[in-house]
């Protein structure tokens, strides 16, 4: 983003505005960092601001401050169709295409009139945005917004709340930190969010020690459904709306699953495949390291993208059809993903 761009921002921002701010659908803990800490940030400055989500996101969120403020486009879309039509400026973080807010509250950004604002570090964006703060190189989205409160002069203003949503979506974005994207100056953002009053260990505990017994006992038949491909390096997992609907799948209940397969000695590229009967669809993460690009395999064969590492697709297929179609893609990739190839 350039000054020319900060400065006519700046100039934007210097009036009270009616402004929208949106994650994309499903929101994890940096869209809704992002989104609420930016939030904050318009409201010292008197903006009628407001967070709109698609839809409604895991349990293990809503202890972000001002989280009651937040509506869900899913069932108040009158209320938001209303705040996104007399809106002055829309701000899209986290996501970088409107389609990834659903199909109706896509139609809805796109006929806006309003400016907008996108900040976003996954790869291919779209060209709706007036302001385009766009670096795949990021950690997070919430690293961005502090970037952009630091480009517009304010990080002093950075209290308690921003402080809190930030880091909240610096550290599930990047994995708790040990993910490539996490820099040193990742690190230097982290101790001045926390010197602004960011309590990094309560952050930890509202996120990941609120497993319920369920929760568990899903992850247990995740890891018994867990099938290894030794000869590409390659695990995957699989999860039906039975199986789901047997342990009381409540969401979010399922992040992180993937990672444990990708944990395994010796794997470079995991998935979990999870049945939606609702939407009807195959829900699917993809996990990486090293080179290989879940992004491009997932745009290529599932509807998805995302970043090199970390990615998500679906597919309209049942179960069975679906992972007899990832089976067969994976030879495609054979030098990539073979022993004796990456390391």
């Amino acid at each position: 983003m350039i000054k020319t761009q900060i400065s006519e921002i700046k100039n934007l921002l210097s009036t009270p505005k009616n402004i929208v701010i949106v994650p994309h659908r499903n929101p994890d803990g940096d869209a809704m960092g992002s989104t609420l800490g930016l939030y904050h940030y318009l409201k010292l400055y008197n903006h009628n601001a407001v967070v709109i989500a698609p839809n409604d996101y895991p349990d293990f969120l809503k202890w972000l401050p001002d989280d009651e403020t937040v509506l869900k486009f899913e069932t108040e879309q009158d209320q938001s169709n209303t705040l996104i039509e007399k809106a002055d400026l829309i701000c899209t973080l986290d996501f970088n295409a409107f389609h990834r807010t659903g199909h109706l509250m896509a139609e809805v950004l796109e006929a806006s009139k309003a400016t907008k604002l996108m900040i976003d570090h996954h790869q291919q964006p779209d060209d709706y945005a007036t302001y385009m703060y766009s670096d795949v190189s990021m950690s997070s989205t919430c690293e961005m917004v502090y970037n952009f409160i630091e480009m517009l002069g304010d990080t002093d203003k950075i209290n308690t709340k921003i402080a809190t949503c930030l880091y909240t979506g610096i550290m599930t974005d990047t994995g708790s930190f040990r993910f490539p994207a996490t820099t040193s100056k990742t690190h230097h953002i982290l101790a001045n969010l926390i010197d602004k009053g960011a309590n990094n260990s309560q952050i930890h505990n509202n996120i990941y020690d609120t497993n319920s017994y369920s929760r568990l006992q899903l992850l247990g038949r995740a890891m018994q459904n867990l099938k290894v491909i030794p000869e590409l390096r390659t695990a995957y997992m699989t999860l039906t709306q039975a199986e789901l609907d047997k342990f009381n799948f409540k969401k979010g209940d399922t992040e992180g699953f993937v990672n444990y397969a990708l944990s395994l000695k010796g794997i470079i590229f995991a998935a979990i495949f999870i049945e939606n009967t609702q939407d009807k669809i195959i829900k699917i993460s993809l996990r990486s390291k090293g080179t290989f690009s879940v992004n491009e395999l997932s745009r290529a064969y599932f509807n998805g993208g995302g970043h090199t590492n970390a990615a998500g697709g679906r597919s309209e297929e049942d179960m069975p059809t679906t992972i007899n179609k990832f089976i067969s893609i994976l030879p495609h990739y054979k030098q990539d993903l073979s022993p004796d190839q990456n390391g």
